[in-house]
């Protein structure tokens, strides 16, 4: 029983195979890092950001992306690709700097789909116009606009230095979804709150204002606690506890089953890099925490939507994934 409604589903159903995604670096930055509005960043963010590092070590996109496809190609005979923009917030700066990014996408082999992260505050009605031009001019099927919420809670968002409200976040999701953009939403669990933490009634709070949004995907995040950071001199100091596995796998399966059925799920637990993970140790083997979910979902027969419209059963994704909202 296929018990949510996952994104390779999604990608499969539309496009016949499997769609590998491929991790870019184009050299953005964070306004919460540079000075723009902080350069603390959000408690919890590694200095370093995310994405594969090659962009450091000076390979432009296409390098980058010939070094990734060239793997896949070989090891699993793929051919078609996501292009990933995924290190820092690949909206800020000028929009000049945002079409340059685009125009080094043109001609990539392989290239269907287009994956963006960034955040809501770094957004305006000239990007958001310039990435739905974007879609015909680089002859993409799809583009997913992944944003940063993390909670629907302003007090959250303030004690973890997001930079940015719930507001910001439902006016960029709706400008997007108006523009033929597919919006992901990141979501967080646990995160520490001017309270102490959040725990299930934070994330379904979070879950609730997402099922009212445009909001197409989701993914879903354990928080944990990455070196140099925050968060990390705070759990040193005992102000701060991230969640235990059990909790996780509890809250986890109580969102699921309040999500919006026809949401795509892009992520269901977090993913530490290689040497960043201070706590808790349960995080750092993200296949063997994805089992556990499976498990967990299968051990207490939950699914998607199960609270929230789909009460029957799954519903069968496969003949849905390709419907656009």
């Amino acid at each position: 029983m296929v018990r949510f409604h996952r994104l390779s589903d999604h990608l499969r159903s539309r496009f016949g195979e499997r769609v590998q995604k491929i991790p870019l670096d184009a050299g953005f930055s964070c306004p919460n890092r540079d000075g723009t509005r902080s350069r603390e960043g959000c408690v919890f963010c590694n200095p370093q950001g995310s994405g594969s590092g090659l962009g450091d070590r000076g390979l432009s996109i296409r390098e980058q992306w010939n070094f990734w496809r060239d793997i896949h190609v070989k090891k699993h005979r793929l051919s078609l690709f996501t292009a990933y923009l995924q290190s820092y917030s690949n909206t800020h700066g000028p929009a000049e700097k945002l079409a340059r990014a685009l125009d080094d996408l043109r001609g990539l082999p392989g290239l269907t789909c287009l994956a963006i992260g960034t955040r809501p505050d770094c957004l305006d009605r000239e990007k958001l116009d310039l990435l739905a031009q974007s879609r015909d001019r680089l002859g993409l099927e799809e583009i997913f606009l992944e944003l940063g919420l993390q909670s629907a809670s302003d007090a959250t968002l303030k004690h973890i230095n997001r930079g940015h409200d719930a507001a910001a976040f439902a006016e960029a999701a709706r400008e997007a979804a108006d523009r033929g953009l597919t919006v992901v939403a990141h979501v967080m669990a646990g995160l520490p709150a001017p309270h102490g933490r959040e725990g299930l009634p934070e994330l379904l709070d979070t879950v609730a204002f997402v099922n009212d949004l445009p909001v197409r995907g989701i993914k879903f995040h354990n928080v944990y606690v990455c070196r140099n950071t925050r968060l990390a001199r705070w759990f040193e100091q005992g102000r701060y506890v991230p969640p235990t596995q059990e909790e996780y796998l509890h809250w986890l399966g109580e969102a699921i089953m309040r999500l919006d059925p026809s949401v795509v799920i892009h992520r269901l637990n977090g993913n530490p890099a290689s040497g960043e993970l201070l706590a808790p140790a349960w995080a750092g083997n993200m296949r063997r925490v994805h089992n556990l979910i499976r498990d967990h979902f299968e051990r207490e027969d939950i699914w998607q939507g199960k609270l929230n419209g789909a009460e029957d059963g799954p519903p069968d994704w496969s003949a849905k994934t390709g419907e656009q909202s």
